[in-house]
């Protein structure tokens, strides 16, 4: 255990700050074992001690904090050097930075991203919407759709909806098993919503459907895992595509997020454009 880091993550909100960059840290660093212990909505001097009490008693602590209260910031980077505990804010330097561009002094509100406003409540929508035209469902409503997804099966079509609602998107999405499948009002306009075709590699989506049937415990599916068949299906979705002039994404080596930067990408050029 010697070789095991204890990641702090402290946050006077709820965190999900603090976890998605050290998951992008944590990226760049081969081989690396830690244990993560999570302490959201830190606001007193008394938490803080608490904690660094507990960081105290293990080897190889290190904290990472987002607190925008800048006297406990303070104190928390105070208390951890006397400590000689390797301590990093990651909101600090940058709020200040803006404050000092924008001249204008920061709030220090903590969990301020999460405030009840318009765009929160666009983006609950967005959510509701999406799952609604999940799989082909509601195509009668398709154009009230931001954008929507085109694939075959086990082209993350669902996850990646979901990823592009919560970032206020209402998305439909569409199974695509050929031609006839593409419902009739995007056939007859197929500029009504910013359309995207994903697509990936054969070979690669033989290995996710098999996968797929596993995880279910369900008796594969010949026709639905023969590589030839893909190919064609692949190819036919493709085909379809171009036909309608709608733009793709080659998703075989592409995680969630980054196909829905994709999708965001295209989407703003499809506005600029209506």
């Amino acid at each position: 255990m010697s070789n095991t880091y204890q990641i702090y993550l402290i946050s006077d909100s709820t965190g999900e700050t603090l976890d998605r960059i050290f998951t992008a840290i944590k990226a760049q660093f081969k081989n690396i074992k830690y244990k993560i212990h999570t302490y959201s909505f830190t606001r007193t001097n008394n938490q803080i001690s608490k904690i660094l009490s507990e960081a105290e008693k293990k080897t190889n602590s290190i904290i990472l904090y987002s607190i925008v209260d800048s006297n406990l910031a303070k104190y928390l980077a105070k208390a951890s050097r006397e400590k000689k505990i390797p301590c990093f804010g990651v909101l600090g330097d940058l709020i200040l930075s803006f404050s000092k561009l924008l001249n204008q002094k920061a709030s220090h509100q903590p969990s301020g991203q999460h405030v009840l406003n318009d765009e929160y409540y666009n983006r609950i929508e967005a959510i509701q919407f999406t799952m609604n035209h999940d799989d082909g469902n509601s195509i009668k409503e398709i154009k009230k759709s931001d954008i929507v997804l085109l694939g075959v099966s086990r082209t993350s079509k669902t996850p990646t909806s979901i990823y592009l609602a919560n970032k206020g998107y209402k998305t439909s999405n569409i199974p695509l098993i050929n031609e006839n499948s593409i419902p009739q009002i995007l056939k007859e306009n197929p500029k009504i919503s910013c359309v995207i075709g994903l697509n990936t590699e054969p070979e690669r989506l033989v290995d996710i459907r098999k996968n797929r049937m596993n995880s279910l415990k369900e008796t594969e599916n010949s026709s639905y895992t023969d590589l030839n068949k893909i190919r064609k299906e692949v190819a036919n979705a493709k085909n379809a595509f171009k036909k309608y002039k709608w733009p793709t994404i080659d998703v075989t080596r592409k995680s969630v997020e980054e196909t829905a930067a994709s999708v965001i990408k295209i989407y703003k050029i499809y506005k600029q454009n209506v």
